[in-house]
């Protein structure tokens, strides 16, 4: 089995010291003050709680990365005042608070925080009022890449946003050289939101993110997990129950850019001809998982096929299982509001063997396999996605009855 280390990155006593917190300026790492193996032991401990009536035969150990330097992505708040910009979020007035030092981001954000400031603060563009609900510049997206690779995206609020930091691109390119993706959102409505729907690319298509096994694309509105470690972590549990139940034929709904389609696919030592399916709603997403599957080779050697589909993941395994279609293996990777009814009854009474369970809320887990009564939990594992934090992503593997 794939192991993910599992003693963390620790200060000298075991908690990440943070001034931020420590001077009441942020809050957002509520467990922060815990040491961080007992914050895993407390969502071990709750997630058994949560899955009681569906106890596993095999509680695995929690997969743990570090408590500082681990997230891949800053969703920056941009606060101040015109020239005097602040980075991090906003307090309970709507005044910004700058998060330019915090330790959970990644240190290739860090290192950059301090020039995009500066960059805006040249740029004249106003922050955002919420309150007065007027200027520009409403968030800095910041995404790394294990090889140190960025993507930046500004979310501003009018065209006149745009205009200025597209005349402003080559300058930034210059500042910013680690940059290979670099777009431009516009949001005008005043909604709590991180994006609106258009988006202009100054610079590249997609970031790499070099992973152990593949490497997967990222666009701008792309979903992948904030903590680059544990997520492999989370690709190789899954793939190696995958391996052990050894499908023929395996769908991944809710692939996303194909993280758990390409790892079982290409972890297929004697299956092949494995033939894997991974359904997205989002037609950004699939493209992107697809430049994976043709830069792994699938579909131009022999080996597992490889398809990606656009599409709603229920009505994809409603209609297929409708007509006799039928995997070995399906994974499924939701949103938090789980699976939800439509798509447990269709798998419930499908006849698939086996099914891969990841969620990021064990509520909605538990609801989901309450609708499943044909599935038995074989295993579990707590992934511990978001340190300091409630959050944390469980994966199952399920058995029929």
């Amino acid at each position: 089995m794939t192991s993910l280390p599992l003693t963390p990155t620790s200060a000298e006593n075991g908690q990440l010291d943070c001034h931020y917190f420590n001077d009441g300026l942020c809050r957002s790492c509520t467990f922060i003050e815990t040491p961080l193996h007992d914050q895993v032991a407390d969502k071990e401990a709750w997630s058994r709680q949560v899955l009681a009536d569906h106890s596993p035969e095999v509680w695995l150990p929690a997969a743990v990365g570090g408590d500082h330097d681990f997230r891949n992505r800053a969703k920056l708040a941009v606060g101040g005042s015109t020239g005097a910009v602040t980075l991090g979020i906003l307090d309970q007035d709507f005044h910004g608070v700058d998060l330019r030092e915090c330790g959970i981001q990644a240190p290739q954000i860090r290192a950059i925080i301090p020039i995009i400031g500066q960059f805006l603060n040249n740029s004249s563009l106003d922050p955002y009022d919420v309150l007065a609900r007027r200027g520009e510049l409403k968030f800095v997206h910041i995404t790394a890449a294990p090889a140190g690779d960025l993507m930046i995206r500004f979310v501003v609020r009018s065209q006149h946003g745009l205009d200025v930091l597209r005349s402003r691109r080559d300058q930034l390119i210059a500042l910013v050289p680690t940059a290979t993706v670099i777009s431009v959102n516009l949001l005008p409505e005043h909604k709590a939101v991180l994006e609106g729907s258009q988006e202009e690319m100054l610079l590249g298509g997609s970031l790499r993110m070099n992973l152990d096994r593949v490497d997967l694309h990222l666009r701008p509105q792309s979903f992948f997990q904030t903590n680059t470690a544990v997520a492999i972590g989370l690709y190789n549990q899954v793939a190696d129950w995958v391996e052990e139940i050894a499908p023929d034929s395996l769908w991944d709904l809710y692939c996303g850019v194909g993280g758990f389609a390409l790892y079982c696919a290409g972890a297929s030592v004697q299956q092949t001809s494995r033939t894997v399916t991974g359904v997205e709603l989002s037609d950004q997403a699939i493209e992107s998982a697809k430049i994976s599957a043709a830069e792994l080779g699938f579909g131009s050697q022999s080996g597992a096929t490889v398809e990606f589909i656009a599409g709603d993941a229920t009505e994809f395994a409603e209609a297929n299982l409708a007509t006799g279609e039928r995997p070995d293996c399906v994974i499924v990777n939701p949103p938090r509001r789980g699976i939800g009814a439509r798509l447990s009854a269709a798998l419930d009474t499908s006849g698939v063997e086996h099914v891969v369970y990841s969620s990021c809320n064990p509520l909605t887990l538990a609801k989901d396999l309450d609708r499943m009564p044909s599935y038995a939990v074989v295993q579990a594992r707590v992934f511990d996605m978001f340190p300091h934090t409630k959050h944390l992503e469980v994966a199952v593997v399920l058995r029929r009855q």
